[in-house]
């Protein structure tokens, strides 16, 4: 019985002095953490997608209340938008909203924008694929079933990754919901073909082929592909648009939004007006 006793009191004992060690680990070893950064780590979306240059919110969220890195603005979160970029400023600035225009909201809105419109009405199937339902997979086959490899393989890769439900597959080509999308450039990395940019908000004409194939190559493989016939240069109010590598190629900068006459002369449709 003594023993029982002998062996629960040393037990305690250790359990008391452990505890003891651990208090006082904790409260000498602690690691500082800047509430500012838990805030706007809270409010940060959380997709991790690297648009703002940091392998993930936490490391973001780290430099922008660092002394060190003092001159991260708050807004470099893409998928944020205007509102969190509002939200961090406060918070870094005491509270109060931040009058200095760059490191508020002071952030402008982009989307995703998929360059083929080759649906499985247009193209032409060089082969029946029975791989992999993924594009990476098909890729790998002959630059998949389609005719035209540098169109949208249409197994939804992109899709997989967005975290915002921006992305769908339809009639055998991926689609952008532009007004779910974040601009967070996930699709674009997993797109294998570089199909995906994002543009400013304000984009509303866009080209919707990234081949640079010859006019009667692309033809032979897909009706709604561009072949560089350049009427759309021609016609373009303010020389927006010029040709490159077989290719129709707007330059925003020049840009006036006419309302899409090029849209509205391109033979095979290539070229769209985004709907907001």
């Amino acid at each position: 019985m003594e023993m029982i006793i002998t062996a629960v009191l040393s037990v305690t004992v250790m359990g008391i002095v452990c505890a003891v060690i651990l208090c006082a680990a904790s409260k000498f070893m602690a690691v500082k953490i800047d509430e500012r950064e838990a805030g706007i780590l809270e409010i940060l979306p959380g997709t991790n997608c690297g648009a703002c240059g940091y392998p993930g919110c936490a490391g973001y969220a780290s430099d922008l209340v660092s002394e060190t890195h003092a001159n991260i603005t708050a807004n470099f979160c893409t998928p944020g938008g205007p509102m969190v970029a509002k939200k961090i400023s406060e918070i870094l600035s005491g509270g109060t909203p931040d009058s200095d225009s760059n490191s508020n909201s002071n952030i402008e809105k982009h989307t995703a924008v998929i360059h083929c419109s080759g649906d499985s009405n247009a193209h032409k199937k060089k082969m029946d694929y029975a791989g992999l339902r993924t594009c990476l997979a098909a890729k790998q086959v002959f630059g998949g079933e389609k005719a035209c490899a540098f169109g949208c393989i249409g197994y939804g890769d992109c899709k997989a990754v967005c975290p915002s439900d921006a992305v769908c597959t339809e009639n055998g080509i991926a689609r952008i919901i532009r007004e779910n999308c974040t601009g967070c450039a996930l699709c674009v990395k997993a797109c294998p073909n570089k199909l995906i940019t994002i543009e400013m908000g304000y984009v509303s004409t866009v080209v919707l082929c990234k081949s640079p194939e010859k006019g009667s190559v692309v033809r032979n493989k897909c009706s709604r592909g561009c072949f560089g016939c350049g009427r759309c240069v021609r016609e373009c109010p303010s020389d927006a648009i010029v040709i490159q590598d077989n290719l129709a190629v707007i330059e925003y900068e020049k840009c006036i939004d006419c309302g899409g006459h090029c849209a509205e002369v391109c033979i095979t449709h290539c070229i769209q007006l985004q709907s907001n």
